[in-house]
């Protein structure tokens, strides 16, 4: 491991002293390459024989989605745990208060949302300093991703997780690149763009492809696209996810410098010890996780309203509706008669289509 992290060392220093123009582009390209192997090398799980992720780490998935608390220690993730969800979730003034994974559950219009309160990481953490690996994979498995900031000094904060989570493969408010990536048996590298390019060129695409052993392809940009997006496809274990930026004890600053805090993207002021904006939020909670409701009705009866089934925005299909309730239900599914704003006829007789 010393080694590895020896060699990441020494690429980072060479990237840090490599000036950043076209004629480096081909150089820069191999070397972020390099790295990105090396960090996979390290976040890599464990083998068999050396055990798991450790004690309250492997919280089993539950709710309609899930929601992850990411901060450093002492910011006020375990407080807005306690606030949110009415789960105990020991709270003290010293640092690393919580060790393991703290689940709740937040119950918000009729949707279960699973909130996990993660111990504080550290600087080096996406290198596996301190528990920092156990607390980045469950971040990845979840729907989104809450980072919990100190009102006192947030941008600093917001800056060194933002890069431990990247370093981690995790994507924050960011789209997967619109870049097609096909390997191919013969041929050699295929590289061609619907746009002007200024990042990438053929030799920073060979080279690139070529430190993954990779020497016949189809690439095919429709954006501008970096490097990184391109060793991103190649990796394919990218996670892009909603984060909304929590900046916690508010209370604690003037008007004037919660202000200049607003300018933030993605940004969400709160005070979890005083309660103050909580319900802002959770609206905020739900707008990123992009959830919709379907209300059940039983033949000859009103809509349920009480007990509504959540879907993702992106998967409401009838077939997503039926796995949802029972994975059975599909076998014995005929048609659906939906009602909605969507529909021509009220109820209108469908398929496996939208609802």
């Amino acid at each position: 491991m010393a080694t590895v992290m020896q060699k990441i060392k020494d690429i980072e220093d060479e990237m840090a002293r490599t000036q950043k123009n076209k004629a480096t582009a081909h150089h820069l390209g191999l070397l972020k390459a390099k790295l990105a192997k090396l960090r996979r090398e390290i976040l890599a799980p464990p083998s068999k024989g050396g055990g798991g992720a450790g004690e309250g780490f492997d919280v089993t998935k539950s709710g309609d989605s899930r929601v992850g608390l990411v901060g450093f220690p002492s910011v006020g993730k375990s407080t807005l745990l306690n606030k949110l969800t009415g789960t105990f979730s020991e709270v003290a003034s010293y640092e690393f208060t919580t060790l393991t994974c703290i689940p709740g559950v937040i119950r918000y219009r009729g949707a279960k949302i699973q909130l996990l309160d993660l111990p504080g990481i550290i600087e080096g953490a996406k290198d596996g300093k301190g528990r920092g690996r156990q607390v980045i994979s469950t971040a990845r498995t979840c729907n989104c991703i809450l980072i919990v900031l100190d009102a006192i000094k947030p941008i600093t904060h917001k800056r060194l997780i933002e890069k431990e989570l990247e370093g981690f493969g995790i994507r924050l408010n960011a789209t997967p690149p619109n870049l097609t990536f096909r390997r191919k048996d013969k041929g050699g590298i295929n590289f061609n763009s619907t746009v002007a390019t200024t990042h990438l060129d053929l030799d920073t695409v060979k080279a690139i492809c070529g430190e993954y052993r990779i020497h016949n392809a189809d690439i095919s940009l429709r954006y501008d696209a970096t490097a990184d997006d391109l060793i991103d496809v190649i990796e394919g274990n990218r996670i892009y996810m909603p984060c909304i930026y929590v900046v916690n004890k508010i209370d604690q600053i003037t008007l004037e410098e919660l202000e200049i805090l607003d300018k933030l993207p993605h940004y969400c002021p709160v005070s979890a010890h005083l309660e103050w904006n909580l319900d802002g939020l959770l609206e905020k909670v739900w707008e990123y996780l992009d959830l919709i409701r379907i209300y059940t009705k039983p033949k000859g009866m009103g809509p349920d309203y009480e007990d509504p089934v959540i879907l993702s925005a992106k998967k409401r299909t009838i077939e997503d509706f039926c796995t949802r309730i029972h994975k059975d239900m599909l076998k014995q599914f005929k048609y659906a008669l939906v009602w909605g704003s969507s529909v021509k006829h009220k109820p209108q007789r469908v398929g496996k289509v939208k609802v």
